[in-house]
């Protein structure tokens, strides 16, 4: 009887050491996985706290296992047999749990997998403005002969928002630079926002003249019938052959030329699209020449405020006229700057800048 007890407990102390080391096995495979996946320092505490308890329950659990093979094959007598064979109780207890130590492991790794979703969930909401704001205002604009180009984008406090530029071929001697802003923040401005730029694209290809172009664009974006929502745009069209700039303006702040040593505004020559369907646009043409200059931006630039002042058109025209022939990328950085140094506070509103040189 003093070998058959101990021996029992041998045999249990065994079973539920290999219980133990397969749930301490598990355990570490989840504790791993939430260590290189970088998921929540938290829940990665807790899970290799429970990894280390069970590893420190599987280790004694083998040792008792060892213990009572030993007592079994060394005839101490019944009564030391019988006190050390206790040391299988809390070994029985695990085998009754083995159900709950299998679930509690699977329960782990199911926490884990929801979370690591629930991170590229929010992973691709924080990437979201960006890769709108990449297909609004690329940082990339095409290498084109005859033009030095600069542009700057900063965003603003809105999670997303309806300013956009593009710079593009028209035909062998002409090319289109457009800037515009739906008004509003959100999803629906920047849906809007695209539609506009790659429509325009289209009419601006099909249309020579951008003051018919953006009466097309009206007509298909006033359809949509979106409420308050409206666009304001300036497109510019330059001539290489004729050395002529020809624009049109849909209630967009003024753009800039510096030409003959002069800085020309750009009027708006057309109300804000969306606002009337049926609304006229017309065209304006000057000189476009070696070393002139067009810097085109959206309001959130004029409109940076420092009480009740604004940076304004002034403030732009002020800055073209102070080096007119600094490189296009230093002049957009030099406009964004000093409208951030104007303004009392960070500028709420999304801010885009264009400017083109003749070389």
């Amino acid at each position: 009887m003093e070998r058959l007890l101990p021996a029992l407990a041998a045999v249990v102390s065994a079973t539920a050491a290999v219980v133990w080391i397969r749930a301490t096995v598990e355990r570490q495979r989840v504790s791993r996985r939430l260590a290189s996946e970088q998921i929540d320092p938290d829940l990665w505490r807790l899970a290799n706290s429970d990894y280390q308890r069970d590893l420190q329950t599987s280790i004694f659990t083998v040792l008792a296992a060892i213990a009572l093979v030993v007592v079994t094959f060394a005839g101490i007598g019944f009564w030391p047999a019988f006190i050390v064979s206790l040391l299988a109780v809390p070994s029985i207890v695990a085998l009754a749990r083995r159900r709950n130590l299998s679930e509690i492991a699977r329960i782990a790794a199911g926490r884990a997998e929801v979370e690591r979703r629930a991170r590229e969930v929010l992973t691709q909401e924080e990437l979201a403005p960006l890769q709108w704001a990449a297909r609004l205002a690329p940082s990339d604009l095409p290498d084109l002969p005859g033009f030095e180009i600069g542009q700057a984008y900063q965003a603003g406090s809105g999670a997303m928002a309806g300013d956009f530029y593009d710079v593009f071929k028209v035909d062998d001697s002409r090319v289109a630079a457009v800037i515009g802003d739906v008004t509003g923040h959100g999803i629906e401005p920047s849906i809007t926002a695209l539609q506009a730029k790659y429509l325009l694209r289209a009419f601006l290809l099909q249309f020579r003249d951008p003051g018919q172009a953006l009466e097309q664009l009206n007509t298909q974006m006033s359809v949509l019938e979106r409420g308050e929502e409206f666009i304001s745009l300036c497109v510019l069209v330059f001539d290489i052959e004729a050395e002529t700039l020809r624009y049109s303006s849909a209630g967009h702040p003024a753009a800039f030329v510096w030409h003959g040593r002069e800085v020309r505004p750009l009027g708006a020559t057309g109300p804000l699209l969306m606002l009337d369907a049926t609304a006229p646009y017309h065209s304006r043409e000057l000189a476009w020449e070696v070393d002139d200059v067009a810097v085109l931006y959206t309001d959130g630039l004029a409109e940076a405020r420092n009480g009740d002042a604004l940076f304004g058109e002034d403030g732009v025209a002020s800055m073209i006229r102070r080096d007119p022939t600094a490189s296009p990328d230093v002049l957009t950085k030099v406009l964004v700057e000093a409208a951030r140094d104007f303004a009392a506070g960070p500028i709420s509103d999304d801010v885009a800048v264009l400017v083109l040189r003749r070389v």
